[in-house]
This record gives structure tokens, sequence and C-alpha cells, in this order.
């Protein structure tokens, strides 16, 4: 029997409850494969590219997934198209009947599942045009509602749902409830004194002040719970308590009252913004990372800044962000330190080229101001004027691609080397990693405290506890390359340049331009 090669075709008008693990397209997906599964007799199989068009409406033909799955009809890939409903496929007389006509052209035919006609009689045709009739019919009907509830919104009416603290709803119009009006006007002068959502919502926590009490249709009651940081923070921004009604982002006047003036409202908006900046450039995190949010991983996604504490010291890292059961070995876990020295460099040499190039003194004073107090900021200052300069920064395998503005992109050359778990980022250039190891200056001291030993032949209370084949490996660095020795103790030298790997050079050259070649000197 030849086999029938089948192709399942979904398709959501809004994006709403997409996010969830199991949604429309999900349902209608699995109820098409049992269908084909069912008429393997006949063999039917299914094809394994998904066609999904979730958030496309179907009064068109303009969906991605269906002229992909046409495509692939008239490329002879498909032989029937499955559906859920009719409708699914499409709302229009017009659109169908040019369906149908590629559908013929190739040999091929289309099922619904929930609803069984045949296309090949005269009876069947009329059944589906009629169905389409009525789909198109319900699209329009729809279509129009939601223009009256637009012009509606325009006007300032409330178009229902579930009042705001403070209003209650009575002949389909809201009406202040003076006692929420209280309470909400409570909260915005709070917001306003203490300027702190979380600390209004501990205040708010101890004094018992709750949240609205609702009544569902089923009866249920629902709300008379403490106050959460992210529904007082919207609670704060709704405009309804100016009088005023947002639609499309445009505000709009409203029929109902105001509760809040607008002097207030004015004041917690200003402080809501400023509160915002000040996150965002990390003002009020007492650890903040400078390229939080402006660094995107081999992945293209985020990567988040952690820490880790070692004796007094804190070590900070960015790391890819790994999906609930991700491979947490393909990670990225790469230190801060040399990333943002490094791209600090570039975006100094940047400016003051930008600067050089205007034309203009004033422009060029600003410039070079900038440029020379970069790195003396504090990170939040720091990160504020990257944020102003529009930077992003992307780590490749070969290098960290950074971009400022609409600018073109500057690669900065990086190889990569194991150091314990994480992948050791290592930028070229002796400026990214000016920093000296103080692991690795100490071992030099070591060092050339036991050369001086063996050569007076005295005695050094810091090295007396050493054995004699440690004292041997000591001996050897000591009399490494003197430019070696002072790249370790100005911090030239290279990232994966470690003490474990210092004191195992048994098999160092004796040249010194050969020792320098051997540590990437």
């Amino acid at each position: 029997m030849k086999p029938r090669r089948c192709a399942i075709y979904t398709r959501k008008s809004s994006e709403e409850g997409l996010e969830q693990s199991f949604n429309s397209l999900d349902a209608q997906r699995e109820a098409c494969a049992a269908y084909i599964l069912s008429q393997a007799h006949e063999g039917w199989q299914a094809v394994s590219e998904l066609y999904d068009d979730g958030g496309w409406s179907g009064g068109n033909m303009d969906r991605p997934a269906l002229r992909q799955l046409l495509a692939d009809v008239e490329a002879g890939k498909v032989d029937v198209i499955v559906v859920y409903k009719v409708d699914r496929l499409t709302r229009s007389l017009a659109d169908f009947a040019r369906i149908v006509d590629i559908l013929d052209k190739a040999n091929s035919s289309f099922v619904s599942v929930t609803q069984a006609f045949n296309t090949t009689t005269s009876m069947g045709r009329l059944t589906l045009n009629v169905l389409l009739s009525f789909a198109q019919f319900e699209r329009e009907v729809t279509s129009e509602r939601i223009r009256d509830k637009i012009a509606s919104k325009r006007k300032g009416m409330w178009m229902g749902g579930s009042a705001p603290l403070g209003y209650i709803v009575h002949d389909r119009k809201l009406v202040i409830e003076p006692g929420e009006a209280a309470t909400v006007r409570m909260l915005f002068r709070r917001y306003a004194e203490c300027r702190s959502i979380v600390q209004l919502v501990d205040d708010l926590a101890q004094e018992g002040i709750t949240t609205k009490l609702r009544t569902q249709g089923s009866g249920r009651v629902i709300g008379g719970k403490p106050f959460y940081r992210g529904p007082l923070a919207r609670l704060l921004q709704n405009p309804m308590y100016i009088g005023q009604v947002m639609h499309r982002g445009q505000l709009f006047g409203g029929e109902h009252q105001a509760i809040v003036d607008t002097e207030l409202w004015a004041e917690v908006q200003a402080i809501l913004q400023a509160n915002r900046h000040e996150r965002k450039v990390g003002g009020t995190t007492r650890y903040p990372s400078l390229l939080t949010g402006m660094l995107t991983g081999p992945d293209g996604q985020p990567m988040t800044p952690v820490f880790t504490t070692r004796g007094a010291k804190r070590h900070h890292y960015y790391i890819s962000r790994i999906a609930p059961g991700g491979d947490r070995k393909a990670a990225w876990r790469v230190p801060a330190a040399e990333i943002d020295r490094a791209v600090l460099g570039v975006v100094e040499q940047a400016v003051r080229d930008h600067a050089s190039s205007s034309g203009c003194v004033a422009t060029l004073d600003a410039g070079q101001q900038l440029a020379d107090n970069l790195t003396s900021w504090s990170v939040p200052e720091q990160r504020n004027q990257l944020l102003g300069l529009g930077l992003s920064v992307s780590l490749e395998p070969t290098g960290l691609q950074v971009t400022l503005g609409d600018g073109e992109p500057e690669t900065i050359p990086i190889r990569l080397a194991k150091r314990g778990n994480e992948r050791r980022v290592i930028v070229s250039g002796s400026q990214a990693n000016a920093e000296p190891n103080p692991a690795l200056v100490r071992m030099v001291a070591l060092a050339m405290a036991v050369r001086s030993s063996v050569l007076t032949g005295g005695r050094d209370p810091l090295i007396d506890h050493f054995s004699p084949r440690h004292r041997a490996r000591m001996l050897k660095i000591a009399f490494l390359s003197p430019d070696i020795l002072n790249a370790i103790i100005e911090g030239r030298q290279p990232g994966d340049l470690t003490t474990q790997r210092f004191l195992r050079c048994d098999d160092m050259p004796l040249e010194w331009a050969a020792q320098r070649q051997a540590l990437r000197l």
C-alpha cells in the first residue's frame, strides 16, 4: 500500500495561553495525530515537520506555517493536510478556493477530524461551503465587536472585568467606594513618603492591610490577602485612579471619577521611574555587575551574574542561563573581571576616536573627559554611561562582539582555557589582564628566597619546611627568564597560568625564548 504523508496544521488567533506547557496548539495536534494513527491501515503516516501558526488570524493566508505547508504540498512532500476544524485552515471562502486549487494541482487533499464530509461529492462541497460561510461570518462579527470595544474605550467607557480597588460597578459604570478609595489614597501617600515598595509592603503586612475582597459568580470569595510587590506596583501605576483609561499606550478621559489628585499621581510616577533607573544601573544592588542585561552568550540568551566567596574574597562570574532539565556541562561560566576590563577598554577607545573625529571642541573635551574618568567611576556610574551609549556585548567562542548603538561591532579576540570547572576567558592584549595574581607573585617571591638560600647557604623561616623536591621545583622557577618573572609581578601573565601549572615546569626548556613561547608571553 502506498503511504500517504500527512501534515498536521494548527492555528490559534491570539497568543494568550501559548506560553503554557500544554496549549491549544498541542491539543489540536494531539487530536489530529490520533486520527492519523486510526487511519494507519490506509497507509497514513504523520510527517515530522510541525506547521503551527500561534497568534495568527484565519482571515488571510499571510501566515508563515501555512505558506510553508502549501509550498511543501506543491513540492510533493505532503499528500494530506489534517486539521482539527476547517476554520483552523481558513475563515475565508476566497482563500479556501485558492487552497483547494493548490491541493487539486498537487493531487493532495485535506481532512477535518471533527467535521466528517466528503469533498468529492456535490453535497460534500456544499456542506463545506456552508461551514466556511459561517466561519467567515463569525470572524467578521468578532471583528465588529472588537472595533466597537476599541471605540468605547476611546470614549473612556468601562468595558467590564474586575473593578479595581477603590471602585464598584453600578449600572455597568465604575462608582467610587469611599472606604476603598481612602485605602488607595493612603497607599499613594505612604509610597510618596517612604519611596520604597518593599518597605511599604512590609508596613502594610504588619498593619494587617490586605487586598480587595471579591465575590465571583460561583459564590467563591477571593482576595483579602497581604499586598505583594508586583500587584502593589501595578496599582500605583494604574491611570484609572486619575480618571483616565489606558488603550494601546494612550490615555483617554474616563467616565469615572478620579480618586487620586494629579499632583500626587505625578510625584509617585516620578519616584517609580527614578527607582527603576536605580535598579537598572545597579544603584540599589549591593554588588552590581557591570554588563548585566548587556551581555549575551553564544546561544543569544542573556548571561546572568553570580559570585562565589573564598575566604574574604568575592569572585564574580557571568553564567549561561540553563533551562530546567538542560545540559549544565554545556553552560558557560566565565570570570567577569577580564570581560569587564576588555569591554571598558574598547568603549574608552571608541569614545576617544569619536570625540577626535567630531571636529567640535566641546564634543572633544566631553569625550576625553568621559574616557579619562570611565574606569575610575563606580559600577552604577559606569553602567549608566554604558546604557546611555547603547552598549551590547556578545560572547562568542572566538571573541567578544562589542557594539555601541547602531555602530559596527568590534571584535576582541579571546581564547578559552579550562581552569577547574570553569572556562577561563583569556583576552588578547596585555592590558586586558593587567592585574597581578597574588598567588603567583608569592610563589615568585618564595622561589627567590630558595635561590638566595642555595647561593648563600643561609636559612629562611619562610622556606625551612620545604621538602628537597619542592625546593628543586622552586629553584627552577627562580631561574626562569627575567622578563617572564617581571610579567608575573606586573600582572601580564596569561590568564590560564596557575600556581599548579607553574610548579609543574619539569619540562620547561632552558632557552628563554622557548620559555616565553611555552608560557605564551
